[in-house]
């Protein structure tokens, strides 16, 4: 294992964990230049319908989680990180600047699809390697060190966005977009280094969706997160329940800053607690949150609870990005670890889909007051069978 750092907060961190962090940090620099913008571009400049932005949104995430359990089977059994990680970075810098040659609903999906396959790609080898690279004891530390990077490159997006969307519009930032992520492609290139791991000669896993060669602790909480991700539906719902509540699109990228900066502070905090008291108080913790903030946002009238609303919406964010992945680290072997991630990942994904359709749908049928109210009733009742049910590590 690499030497890691022996000071201050980055105790523990080895420099594959700090340099996938800072990769991290200008990929999402580059997507969070478009994300608060992409829903406020498909309503108001390619007049789609909310049911369409939740069918975007869906198969998108849907695409990375499903991709997420072949890149990571993949990755176990050639025994090799870099290449995979290093492939899906550059899909997604690459078809971002195609967003600004959009015309209608179609382009932006095709778009949102490719760079969600790039994002499949690299994200279970990414988590492994960090998994890989950090001692047992840390792992918490260690994923809310690259959550939080990550989400400090989700701070610096949407604060570009907002000082340059008035004088250069949406298409022109999408172009503009793409720069740091292709900084972020050569850092992966240049300074991250694999870490040797055997290859799996005999009994390779078969790639399909099975629970057999992994534990019945990481059954249980895979169900159950795929159960709370039904009710988990797109970020783009509640920037544009923002819009209802009358926040300008100007100064939705200033609400989605708060939303990061917050996600940013809190993810390292989130990381270390669980090192402490277990994940599975902490996982509990930020289900409620996100239940909490579904129903302040189902009763929002007013800028202020949307406000409050957008930083529960970071701390749930924190807790559970962070965590979850600990989590699933913990409750697999080294040989199996990113399998897993991707499995999960996987798991999680294949419920964005109709979680998006159907916030969708409830939206144009019954009301945004439905969508949110659909996102609580599914966030408690997870955390009510993860406290029962899930024992082990998870406790």
């Amino acid at each position: 294992m690499e030497k890691p750092a022996k000071i201050g907060l980055l105790s523990g961190i080895t420099r594959n964990v700090i340099v996938l962090g800072i990769a991290s940090l200008l990929t999402d620099t580059s997507s969070e230049m478009i994300f608060p913008l992409l829903p406020l571009f498909l309503v108001n400049v390619l007049a789609a319908e909310k049911s369409i932005v939740g069918l975007i949104e869906g198969i998108a995430e849907s695409t990375a989680s499903i991709l997420k359990v072949f890149s990571g089977w993949f990755s176990d059994k050639i025994g090799k990180r870099k290449p995979i990680i290093f492939s899906g970075y550059g899909v997604s810098t690459f078809v971002k600047p195609f967003l600004a040659l959009a015309t209608s609903w179609f382009h932006v999906l095709a778009v949102r699809f490719a760079d969600r396959v790039g994002k499949g790609i690299r994200t279970s080898p990414r988590d492994a390697m960090i998994a890989d690279s950090t001692d047992e004891k840390v792992r918490g530390k260690a994923f809310g060190f690259h959550r939080s990077m990550d989400t400090l490159g989700a701070m610096i997006g949407p604060s570009i966005a907002f000082l340059l969307f008035p004088l250069f519009g949406y298409r022109n930032i999408f172009l503009l977009a793409t720069i740091p992520g292709v900084i972020a492609v050569f850092l992966i290139l240049a300074f991250v280094k694999e870490r040797e791991r055997p290859i799996r000669k005999n009994n390779p896993q078969p790639i399909k969706f099975s629970f057999k060669s992994l534990s019945k602790e990481f059954k249980i909480f895979v169900i159950l997160a795929a159960l709370f991700a039904l009710g988990n539906f797109s970020y783009a719902f509640i920037i544009l329940r923002a819009q209802d509540v009358g926040i300008t699109p100007e100064l939705i990228p200033l609400l989605y800053l708060l939303f990061n900066t917050v996600y940013a502070l809190f993810s390292i905090p989130a990381g270390i607690l669980s090192d402490k008291i277990g994940r599975k108080p902490v996982i509990a913790l930020g289900y409620t949150t996100f239940g909490i903030m579904c129903l302040g946002f189902a009763v929002a009238t007013s800028s202020i609870l949307v406000i409050v609303m957008f930083a529960l919406y970071g701390i749930f964010n924190a807790i559970t990005e962070t965590v979850q992945r600990a989590l699933v680290s913990d409750l697999t072997i080294a040989e199996l670890r990113a399998t897993a991630l991707g499995t999960f990942h996987a798991a999680v994904g294949m419920a964005a889909l109709p979680a998006s359709i159907v916030a969708g749908v409830l939206w144009q049928s019954f009301g945004a007051t439905a969508t949110f109210l659909y996102g609580a009733t599914l966030a408690f009742l997870s955390t009510i069978l993860l406290i029962i049910l899930l024992k082990n590590k998870g406790s």
